[in-house]
């Protein structure tokens, strides 16, 4: 777990002390079932639209917003809080004499709607008195009224509170079987229902769906006090309780037997595993220092690439708008004028908020904007960044790429990262075969601790799971690795990626940015990969 997502989460672990802000009120679980009615949305927006085109705006849009989240979190055989909350409201966004203005409200009335419109040109006008410059804003199409949905099989909001205790609970009991000494298991399930209206001519009704089921397996060495973890190996996904029914998609097994999953996730399958591998690690050698080739798994890679490609490449970091979660970019402008090597030549990663199951997959951004799939790095080179529509300008774009996002309708929108992913290899390849020819390596599966600098330039990522290589062949399982590097170093030292039988996604479900702070959940998939000449260092510290 990340600390950005624990974060997140510690108010809804302290046995029901308190619900973050951002969750809204406390509902009924039956309550998380319903919707607000299309036509009654619509005369709401129209009536904020009017508003503020008569208070003098020149572009207005509304986002009518219901936020439903979920979240049961079990320990061993307690269940420690369940928590139904609810979120309504209106964000009302304006641009007034050249400049931004934004309010939001939860009267839902015209009335109230229209009241908050007039509020936001007058912010405008105010704002515009020390702008020096008119905000620029690329052209969208409207698209009349259109709606999208995440393709669910089965609304996780419909499942029973006792089936989904039940479901972990047997979880725990399955790990604790195995040979754990404690269990952590959760479920987080989210539901937005955003209707997006503006004076474009668009009116967009969306239902965006998430699940997530972490999980935290610990062994201890009672002799000792000494104690090992494995988080679960699943990856929050944009899918229903399919997910967890096994119906959406296939396993995937390593080379030296470890299950990953892709669609479907067997939860207690991966619980019993996680307790044996947390008790091997009791034992495992301890890694030596040194340069290996490392053979990274999808589950592992997701969060390298999210934070040396996903952040750095978001335009506002590169243009030093943004500066919070780790600064700005070392990717800057003019490495893109001059096609920057930013890996080798076998490295293609393209954004994607199309890509079905993913966290980040909707049909229209919270600009009213298209979604789409659009290349970052091509063949190594460094060819576009990610955008929005006051931005598109500055890169002579014409159009926003569209992710625009805010985490709730009381919060603006602002510039998000898109899907961010490391496309699978052309030439068939599997993980077997990419293992053949590493001599000296290590094999790492799951994401671990990180920390990276103010420019996204130098990090270091940890694992869950490490395994060594020596000759061709995955042999012991080894402990306290983390591995350094400098972004265009590291991905021009990427040699092989496996092709598309082995990609999946990976992702953060409570992924941090801004001031005010915002939350927002993304996916990033990739194919393994190897990279080589990768300085690894040891982790181990002595406590005296």
């Amino acid at each position: 777990m990340q600390r950005r997502d624990f974060l997140a989460m510690t108010g809804l672990s302290l046995g029901g002390l308190m619900v973050p802000s951002f969750l809204g009120k406390a509902i009924a679980a039956e309550q998380l079932q319903s919707t607000l009615d299309v036509a009654f949305k619509k005369r709401l927006a129209d009536a904020a639209l009017a508003a503020a085109r008569q208070a003098g705006a020149t572009y207005c849009d509304v986002r009518i917003g219901r936020y439903l989240r979920q979240f049961v979190i079990t320990r061993e055989d307690k269940v420690q809080n369940v928590v139904n909350t609810e979120s309504t409201g209106a964000g009302i966004r304006v641009i007034a004499n050249g400049a931004w203005g934004f309010t939001a409200t939860n009267t839902l009335t015209a009335e109230g709607v229209a009241s908050a419109a007039r509020q936001a040109a007058a912010i405008a006008k105010a704002n515009s008195k020390t702008q020096t410059a008119p905000v620029q804003l690329a052209k969208a199409p409207g698209f009349g009224e259109v709606s999208w949905k995440t393709p669910i099989k089965k609304n996780a909001m419909d499942v029973p509170i006792k089936d989904k205790v039940d479901l972990l609970l047997g979880v725990n009991a399955a790990a604790i079987n195995a040979g754990a000494d404690f269990v952590n298991s959760m479920m987080f399930l989210v539901n937005e229902q955003k209707y997006f209206a503006s004076t474009d001519g668009s009116y967009i009704d969306q239902d965006v769906h998430r699940i997530w089921v972490p999980m935290t397996v610990t062994a201890i060495d009672k002799a000792s006090g000494k104690f090992r973890t494995r988080d679960g190996l699943s990856a929050p996904m944009g899918l229903g309780y399919e997910y967890l029914d096994g119906d959406a998609g296939q396993k995937f097994t390593s080379p030296n037997g470890v299950i990953n999953y892709g669609l479907s996730y067997d939860m207690k399958e991966d619980a019993i595993a996680a307790a044996r591998q947390a008790r091997a690690k009791l034992t495992a050698q301890s890694v030596k220092p040194g340069k290996y080739d490392l053979v990274l798994d999808p589950s592992h890679t997701w969060l390298t690439i999210h934070e040396s490609v996903g952040h750095p490449l978001e335009l506002d970091r590169v243009l030093g708008y943004e500066a919070n979660y780790a600064g700005t970019s070392f990717a800057t402008l003019d490495k893109r004028e001059q096609r920057f090597q930013y890996g080798s030549e076998l490295v293609n990663l393209f954004a994607d908020k199309t890509q079905p199951g993913s966290l980040g997959a909707v049909g229209y951004d919270d600009e009213g904007v298209k979604t789409k799939r659009w290349d970052l790095v091509s063949a190594g080179k460094l060819v576009d960044y990610q955008t929005i529509r006051d931005q598109a300008h500055i890169l002579g774009k014409t159009e926003s790429d569209g992710c625009c996002y805010a985490d709730s309708w009381s919060s603006v929108q602002f510039q998000r990262m898109a899907n961010v992913s490391l496309a699978a290899g052309k030439s068939k390849l599997s993980v077997a075969d990419m293992v053949k020819n590493v001599e000296n390596g290590i094999y790492i599966i799951g994401d671990g601790s990180f920390s990276i600098d103010q420019q996204r330039y130098n990090a270091q990522f940890g694992g869950q799971l490490f395994y060594e290589i020596k000759n061709g062949k995955i042999t012991q399982q080894i402990e306290d690795v983390a591995y350094q590097i400098r972004t265009p170093e590291f991905w021009n030292a990427c040699t092989a990626v496996c092709d598309e039988s082995d990609y999946r996604l990976g992702g953060s479900f409570f992924d941090g940015k801004g001031q005010p702070g915002q939350v927002s959940a993304v996916s990033h998939g990739s194919s393994t990969a190897r990279f080589n000449g990768i300085n690894v260092i040891n982790t181990a510290r002595s406590l005296g």
